[in-house]
């Protein structure tokens, strides 16, 4: 797993994580486009999340700015989506 792509949104999360669950949800139901990395078919990929928040917690969502989220909210998503005028 390389870096995120700057262009997109890259969403690292894992199946059995309800906060991943949740946020996946909301991009789809939003129509947003972005790339699931998910952590347990792509374990090295951690570490890019890990180097990017400075964290282990997740989901981490790196958006097309290069700001990120970790375990947001989904009204923090979608004021971020707006504030990029990707909704």
């Amino acid at each position: 797993m390389t870096s995120p792509a700057s262009d997109s949104i890259t969403l690292f999360g894992a199946d059995w994580c309800r906060d991943c669950i949740r946020t996946k949800k909301q991009l789809d139901e939003l129509g947003v486009e972005y790339t699931y990395v998910d952590l347990v078919a792509e374990p090295a990929a951690a570490d890019v999340a890990k180097e990017i928040s400075g964290r282990t917690n997740i989901p981490v969502v790196v958006y097309p700015d290069a700001s990120h989220h970790v375990e947001p909210r989904n009204e923090d998503v979608e004021a971020k989506l707006r504030e990029l005028a990707l909704i």
